[in-house]
């Protein structure tokens, strides 16, 4: 069945940074553009950003823009999320997924992993 285990969290002073990753299993990531999304507490998961397949598109939300950035590996079957210059309103749980496509808002899943915690505070 689908697995998406999520890992690199951490905490970190303002300005720091954390790559985040994201080992799928159970599908092949070549099939999908893949996303990064992140709840934060007391508030709905939110979509962060996502890659097309080919990995030629990306998309992200204004808030990360310029900071964040998302790659993804299908031979290793992972994607990634390269967190720079860390403000405390990026603290959440940070989880992954797939999409239909790099423009869908909806994950291509219902299942989703444990996430990440991320807390950006000094």
């Amino acid at each position: 069945q689908v697995q998406l285990v999520e890992s690199g969290g951490g905490r970190v002073q303002p300005g720091g940074s954390l790559r985040l990753s994201c080992a799928a299993s159970g599908f092949a990531i070549s099939g999908y553009a893949m996303s990064w999304w992140r709840q934060a507490p007391g508030k709905e998961r939110e979509l962060v950003t996502s890659i097309s397949r080919d990995g030629g598109t990306t998309t992200v939300i204004t808030p990360v823009k310029g900071r964040f950035s998302i790659s993804r590996d299908d031979a290793r079957n992972m994607a990634f999320l390269q967190m720079n210059s860390l403000k405390p309103e990026d603290t959440a749980v940070y989880f992954c997924n797939a999409l239909r496509d790099v423009w869908a808002q909806a994950p291509a899943f219902h299942s989703w992993g444990q996430g990440t915690q991320v807390v950006v505070s000094s």
